[in-house]
């Protein structure tokens, strides 16, 4: 599972021309991949690590979105398995099905509710417009591998 995190000033996405989740101020913008492999244990434990990662600025010294209580928006992003070793056109193998991922979505946006996050999402499958103002600018890859059996 992927997590592309972008800290933020604001942020919003829409579907259809209609504002569907969004935040003034601080917050997190994060774009989740789900790959075949990955399970509702994958999800809580990147949703947690997402929650806590310590991005932002305070004056205790860095601190994370958990810490200040920064509201997070949560969107699907399929595209977050690109393979573009080849060519020019991207292939999505690595990326699951609908069916596997939108779940595992659920899980983690419910993850980060449970720790106490307000999280805005987007509409998974949907033609979605996001907008938001990158701040720093910050933008981490976090990735998490299943647990080996």
């Amino acid at each position: 599972m992927r997590a592309l995190v972008q800290r933020a000033l604001d942020a919003s996405v829409s579907v259809e021309g209609a504002i569907i989740g969004q935040f003034q101020g601080a917050g997190l913008v994060v774009l989740v991949g789900v790959t075949h492999t990955d399970d509702a244990a994958v999800a809580k434990k990147l949703a947690e690590k997402v929650h806590h990662l310590r991005i932002f600025e305070s004056d205790a010294g860095e601190v994370s979105a958990s810490d200040l209580g920064l509201p997070i928006l949560v969107i699907s992003q399929f595209t977050l398995y690109a393979d573009t070793k080849k060519g020019r056109r991207p292939t999505w193998d690595a990326a699951a099905t609908g069916a596997v991922a939108e779940p595992l979505v659920d899980e983690f946006v419910q993850a980060l509710r449970d720790a106490g996050a307000h999280v805005e999402t987007g509409k998974f499958g949907a033609d979605m417009k996001v907008a938001f103002t990158n701040e720093g600018p910050i933008t981490i890859l976090l990735e998490l591998d299943p647990p080996t059996q």
